[in-house]
């Protein structure tokens, strides 16, 4: 499946920008038949980063995935190329 159709944006708040900080993770608004294993791939791909988990909740506004990455992959760098800035 293409990842473009796994993926649709980023999710930016302020409580998402410190987890960024904190954690080195990144919030999505994900395809609500997304698996975690399709979505840390589409992550993968799309970046070039390596993914270390993928945590997953459902609002009412649709599926969200909070994508930690591995030590030697930054969040913020990743951030600043997707413009979330």
């Amino acid at each position: 499946m293409d990842p473009y159709q796994i993926i649709f944006h980023p999710y930016v708040t302020e409580k998402t920008m410190n987890f960024m900080e904190k954690n080195n993770a990144l919030e999505f608004v994900v395809r609500r038949r997304a698996t975690k294993t399709q979505i840390k791939k589409a992550i993968e791909h799309m970046f070039d980063v390596e993914v270390k988990h993928v945590n997953t909740r459902i609002t009412k506004k649709g599926k969200h995935a909070i994508v930690k990455f591995a030590p030697e992959f930054d969040a913020e760098d990743i951030g600043m190329r997707i413009g979330v800035f």
